[in-house]
């Protein structure tokens, strides 16, 4: 490991107001209590508070913004280098995944159904089996992890932590139906036939965003979310244009570089890309060139035809020029949006303009017994930002699930 966890953890100040903890970790993780357990030799411990407060802890410590989050709001960051706050929590974390007994109480003879295994469906899962409910998790695809596994390459976010994941998964006593989609054969309807009592969507946002210019059917243009999925299907050739400045952008310009392209350039709309610091000067060590300042107006068989793009003095975006970037394949990365073969196969779901499901503050949405939330609810979000959704949703869902159990026995 590069980073010497043990001196990082004793340059923390445990501070009695850890701005760390409070201003930069959405989902509220007890850094300093972390810390004093790691030093105190209590890794045990201090990774069963990281796993109960935060179920993608191990995920979270390897993609998180860190440098937005926890690490930007470390004091001692101020006059010198923040605490590696990120490596304390992987090392905990990923020791403690192996040796966690996943106990739940007695079961309470109720069914629940979690639509998508990403962060926000695998956190209710959990929360919710915890407490001894019934849970069956459906995921369209082969393997758990929705788009930690299928968006985040595995140079960031290792696969077999994820297939560890799924072990404890099966020892806490979920089940897991891979490979089916809930929209075709199966739809809400036939599930709450079936007994469930309450449904989570936590179907993601998989459908990419056009950028709504001429030529993005063409072969030799892509796009990110589905590049992702699967790299090794995809030839690109040498020169690839990436359309797009965030971490999904990055992610698929270093992809290429590590899949033989020799010559990958990203293009930002702003003078600035969207992406964490970490990810941007990681993208220009493996190589990846950026031009700012561009906007695609056409994906052409020899590259996107662009224009250069600046805002005058009142934020307006001026455009000029039109020039070719020649490249071999285009790759569009401008963000997704969820699909919606689940609310169109059943009735009461409703969904904003951006469609998004809508919800109340409780993760509610506007079916009876069918809760939602993560990027389905809230757009494209990070994981940890989806956690902290979830686990306010599966507290909800509790409630509910009583509430009806005690109308039933009534």
């Amino acid at each position: 490991m590069a980073v010497h966890v043990i001196n990082e953890a004793r340059r923390c100040l445990q501070c009695k107001k850890p701005q760390c903890q409070i201003n930069g970790c959405p989902a509220h993780t007890n850094i300093p209590e972390m810390i004093r357990l790691f030093l105190d030799g209590k890794i045990n411990q201090a990774g069963a508070m990281l796993f109960e407060n935060n179920p993608m802890s191990v995920i979270c410590s390897l993609v998180c913004d860190h440098e937005a989050q926890c690490e930007g709001h470390c004091i001692q960051g101020i006059k010198g280098s923040s605490v590696q706050i990120s490596s304390i929590e992987q090392y905990i974390s990923d020791a403690y995944l192996d040796k966690v007994v996943m106990e739940h109480e007695p079961p309470k003879g109720q069914n629940v159904a979690i639509i998508g295994s990403g962060p926000a469906g695998l956190t209710v899962a959990v929360k919710l089996a915890q407490r001894g409910y019934n849970v069956t998790i459906f995921e369209r695809m082969e393997h758990l992890g929705g788009m930690m596994r299928y968006g985040i390459p595995d140079f960031r976010l290792p696969q077999s932590i994820l297939n560890r994941y799924t072990q404890k998964l099966r020892e806490l006593g979920i089940h897991i139906r891979p490979n089916t989609t809930i929209g075709g054969a199966l739809n809400l309807d036939i599930l709450f036939r079936d007994g469930y009592d309450a449904i989570f969507i936590g179907s993601g946002v998989w459908r990419p965003r056009a950028l709504g210019v001429k030529g993005e059917s063409l072969g030799n243009c892509h796009f990110a979310v589905d590049y992702l999925q699967n790299p090794d299907c995809y030839d690109l050739g040498e020169r690839v244009a990436v359309i797009g400045s965030g971490n999904s952008a990055m992610d698929v310009a270093r992809t290429a570089i590590r899949k033989g392209s020799r010559f990958v350039t990203v293009y930002a709309r702003r003078n600035k890309v969207s992406a964490s610091v970490k990810e941007f000067e990681y993208s220009q060590a493996d190589g990846v060139v950026f031009e700012f300042g561009k906007s695609p107006v056409e994906i052409t068989p020899d590259g996107p035809l662009m224009v250069d793009t600046s805002y005058d003095e009142n934020g307006n975006l001026v455009t000029e020029g039109a020039e070719l970037c020649p490249a071999d394949s285009t790759i569009v990365a401008v963000s997704q949006v969820p699909k919606d073969k689940i609310v169109r196969t059943t009735t009461g779901v409703e969904v904003n303009e951006r469609g998004l499901i809508e919800v109340d503050e409780n993760g509610q949405t506007t079916r009876e017994g069918v809760f939602s939330g993560g990027d389905v609810v809230m757009g494209p979000f990070n994981v940890v930002l989806a956690v902290k959704d979830a686990k306010h949703v599966a507290e909800s869902m509790d409630a509910y699930l009583q509430q009806k159990k005690a109308a039933e026995n009534s």
